[in-house]
C-alpha cells in the first residue's frame, strides 16, 4: 500500500521524520528569508512498500513568473504517475521519466514563461537510480563521508566545475551561478538518468533545491549527514543554511533562496551487529 507526502509553499520550523521502507526520510522546507511571496520549492514523499520509495524535490526557477506553481505542478506530476502503478514497480522508471514529461508539458501549458528544476529518488531495496532536469542536488554518501554520487548541475557553472575549469568553491561565488541551462516549461528539456546505485547500510541520500546547495560547500554538507541521528543533521543543514543566507561572512557562500531538502538513510541490515 502506498503514502504520499507533499510540501508545497511551506514554511517547517522543523524537519519531519517518516519511517521509509528499511530505513528512515527527513524533510524540511522553509522559503527564502524576507520573501513576501510563497515559497517557490516543493517537494514530495511516496512510500511504495516495505523496501520500495521515491522522493522528489522542485524548484520554481527565480526571475520566471509562476514559480511555486510550476514546482508544485513537477511534484504532483511525478506522484501521479507512480500512484497509477498500483502495486507494479517494475515500471517504476517508466513512470518516472512519464511524470517528468507530463510536468513539462503542464508548466509549458501555463503559457506564463514558468520553469522548473525537478530531482527524483527511486529507491527499490538496497539499490537507488537518481533523474534530474536543472540544478537540484542528489547527492549520496557513505559513513565515512566518502562520496558514492553526485549530479552535475545542468547550468554553465556546474559544468565547468565538472570540467576542472572552475574550482567547486569559488563557483559558489560566480556571477553567474543562478543561470539554469535545462529547465522543465522551458524549451527541449533533458531528463538525465543515473545508474542503478547500491546502497550500502547507513548511506546517506539527499535531494536538495540550490537552496543548499548554493548556500554549503559540499564537504559541509557531507561531513553533516553522514553519521549521527538524521533529524539533527537535517537541523544543522537547516540552521547553517538560513545563516549564510542572512548575511556573508569570512568570504562564504550567501545566496538567499528557497531552501528544501530530503535526506533518507538506509539502516543497518537485520541481525547485522555493530563493530
Amino acid at each position: 500500500m502506498s503514502e504520499t507526502h507533499i510540501f508545497t509553499d511551506v514554511d517547517m520550523t522543523q524537519g519531519e521524520r517518516f519511517e521509509l521502507g528499511a530505513g528512515e526520510a527527513v524533510v524540511l522546507s522553509i522559503p527564502k528569508p524576507g520573501r513576501e511571496g510563497p515559497n517557490e520549492d516543493a517537494a514530495a514523499l511516496i512510500s511504495l512498500a516495505d523496501e520500495a520509495a521515491v522522493a522528489v524535490v522542485s524548484d520554481g526557477a527565480g526571475g520566471h513568473p509562476g514559480g511555486a506553481e510550476a514546482a508544485a505542478l513537477a511534484v504532483r506530476a511525478v506522484c501521479d504517475s507512480v500512484a497509477k502503478l498500483g502495486g507494479d514497480l517494475g515500471n517504476l522508471r517508466e513512470a518516472i521519466i512519464n511524470g517528468f514529461e507530463s510536468a513539462d508539458r503542464a508548466i509549458s501549458a501555463l503559457g506564463t514563461g514558468a520553469a522548473a528544476t525537478l530531482a527524483v529518488v527511486e529507491i527499490q531495496g538496497s539499490h537507488m537510480r537518481a533523474y534530474h532536469a536543472g540544478d537540484s542536488m542528489v547527492l549520496v554518501t557513505g559513513q565515512r563521508g566518502r562520496i558514492k554520487w553526485l549530479t552535475i548541475p545542468h547550468s554553465p557553472v556546474g559544468y565547468a566545475v565538472e570540467a576542472g575549469l572552475l574550482d567547486r568553491g569559488d563557483a559558489l561565488h560566480h556571477e553567474d551561478l543562478h543561470i539554469v541551462s535545462n529547465l522543465l516549461g522551458g524549451h527541449g528539456m533533458r531528463i538525465e538518468l543515473g545508474a542503478a546505485l547500491e546502497l550500502s547500510p547507513r548511506d546517506t541520500v539527499v535531494l536538495a533545491s540550490d537552496g543548499l546547495s548554493d548556500n554549503l560547500h559540499l564537504d559541509e554538507i557531507v561531513e553533516r549527514v553522514r553519521k549521527g541521528p538524521l533529524p539533527r543533521a537535517v537541523a544543522e543543514l537547516a540552521a547553517l543554511g538560513r545563516q549564510r543566507m542572512a548575511a556573508s561572512s569570512d568570504g562564504e557562500p550567501s545566496k538567499p533562496d528557497d531552501l528544501t531538502f530530503i535526506a533518507i538513510r538506509r539502516r543497518r541490515s537485520p541481525g547485522r551487529k555493530r563493530r
